[in-house]
């Protein structure tokens, strides 16, 4: 395949355009009980100082989000889901006002009622486990020309670990995606505007995921940004024998891999040194005739 420099990914009034450097979202969890940060942000002025932070780290796409969908998760209102995240997404969207070089603010919720406030708020992305499962939520994407992730997901949070099977978890996980980017673009939304998330350890054991991980070019044929996410998840620790809080390395290790397997967009914790290593990787890349993208 080609090189990534002509893949683009509209979201509202914001461009972005993918090339050798893979882009870093960076996590800013405003919940009590994340699996790997839950309460450390919960106040708005915590929450927005750290999204500020990560803006300096060199964070391309700031994802704010108001619900654990950690294994065994149990949903929260709307109501209470738009009380954590809005506040801080409309605050980060007034200090990065008038920066053509700040992060992208997206809002990772599955609740269209909570993505329309962010929306209002200054998000440009919705960031959705459920690939906009809502009824509701295609027609929000589609009136705020929001770009969306649209992830892959067996069953719900509370009940996806419980035993997933799959055939052939790459052609699985792949062929649902392209379906539900068709079902999408046939109700309005535009085609441009979708990011693929193959869901590493959203309804997979760990060996759906090394899978995963080895066949992403499979799910970069498709032609849309491939965003992946396993920084800190339980599958590093079992393979490494880390604790949450030490995963550092198996979560670098594992992104720069997916970079080398085609993925664009690296969803982490720690932004400061996986955009250290993302610099790493575009240093090779153009050294590279072509690389995967």
């Amino acid at each position: 395949m080609g090189g990534a420099g002509t893949l683009v990914w509209r979201c509202r009034d914001r461009t972005i355009r993918i090339g050798a450097r893979p882009l870093v979202m960076g996590i800013l969890n405003v919940t009590p009980d994340s699996f790997s940060d839950g309460g450390r942000f919960q106040s708005c002025d915590d929450a927005v100082r750290h999204g500020l932070a990560m803006a300096a780290e060199g964070a391309d796409i700031v994802d704010v989000g108001g619900e654990s969908t950690r294994p065994g998760s149990r949903p929260v209102s709307a109501a209470d889901e738009c009380a954590r995240v809005v506040p801080v997404i409309r605050a980060l969207a007034r200090a990065f006002a008038g920066r053509p070089d700040a992060p992208v603010l997206s809002v990772d919720t599955r609740q269209a009622a909570v993505a329309e406030q962010a929306m209002e708020a200054g998000a440009a992305i919705i960031n959705d486990v459920t690939a906009l499962s809502d009824p509701v939520m295609p027609d929000v994407a589609r009136r705020h020309g929001a770009g969306v992730v649209l992830m892959h997901m067996r069953g719900e949070p509370a009940t996806m670990q419980q035993s997933p099977h799959y055939e052939d978890v790459v052609a699985e996980v792949a062929d649902w995606l392209e379906k539900r980017r068709s079902t999408l673009v046939k109700a309005g939304v535009a085609d441009e505007t979708m990011a693929l998330d193959p869901g590493i350890g959203f309804g997979k054991t760990v060996e759906h995921n090394v899978r995963l991980l080895a066949g992403l070019p499979r799910l970069v044929a498709c032609g849309r940004p491939v965003v992946v996410g396993l920084s800190r998840k339980k599958f590093i620790g079992v393979l490494t024998g880390r604790e949450v809080h030490d995963r550092l390395a198996g979560s670098l290790a594992g992104a720069v891999w997916a970079a080398s397997r085609g993925a664009h967009v690296w969803r982490v914790h720690e932004v400061k040194e996986s955009a250290d290593a993302a610099r790493m990787v575009a240093a090779f890349r153009k050294e590279t005739a072509e690389w995967i993208g």
